[in-house]
């Protein structure tokens, strides 16, 4: 199972340890919806390899950037919950015709995103925060109108969290300066969004 220890591990009392992984987390939350279902294949990893490899170097840009472990896990935690959560609706098919429509949008959005922040990394001085904070609003809202009528107002909240967190204007001009602390993160996010994209994933 793919697991970063040398990101999660933390010390507790000197000899425990803590482990925090956006895969095992991603797992749990898993088991925790469909305990009552029925369907074996739904047990399937909704977070694969690669996706999980985002997920986890998107909780280290935010760990780096607010120097608050747990606020960052709060964040990657949500992250996770919102994507299991919206992958089961999806697989149980609670979407209406509309709703789908929206889910394409959001898509394709989410895919344009993508490939803006990917250009926006491999080619230098192109960096936009402007657009980069439309394209992730506009995700947010059209994510939050699929979802308010079959999600809690606390998972509502929970996307707003993530998409606000990320948009952020520090943590974007922070996130894309090539000298700075981020970027190695920023180049793992583009490689796996690549591979996402390659794999029709995203």
């Amino acid at each position: 199972m793919y697991t970063h220890p040398d990101i999660y591990s933390f010390p507790q009392g000197g000899s425990s340890m803590e482990t925090f992984s956006s895969k095992d987390l991603a797992m749990k939350a898993q088991k925790k919806i469909l305990s009552h279902m029925a369907s074996k294949s739904m047990a399937q990893m909704l977070v694969d390899d690669t996706s999980g490899e985002v997920l986890d170097e998107l909780y280290r840009v935010s760990k780096l950037h607010t120097g608050d472990r747990a606020k960052a896990q709060k964040v990657s935690k949500d992250l996770v919950k919102v994507a299991v959560k919206v992958a089961v609706l999806i697989k149980h098919d609670k979407f209406s015709k509309e709703e789908l429509k929206l889910a394409h949008e959001f898509r394709k959005k989410l895919h344009n995103g993508a490939m803006t922040a990917i250009s926006f990394q491999e080619v230098e001085f192109t960096f936009d925060k402007a657009v980069m904070m439309e394209l992730l609003s506009e995700c947010r809202d059209l994510l939050v109108k699929l979802v308010e009528n079959h999600l809690t107002q606390k998972s509502v909240g929970r996307i707003q969290h993530v998409f606000n967190h990320y948009s952020d204007p520090e943590l974007l001009t922070h996130l894309y300066d090539p000298r700075g602390a981020l970027w190695p993160s920023l180049t793992k996010i583009c490689s796996g969004l690549n591979r996402l994209i390659e794999e029709d994933k995203l």
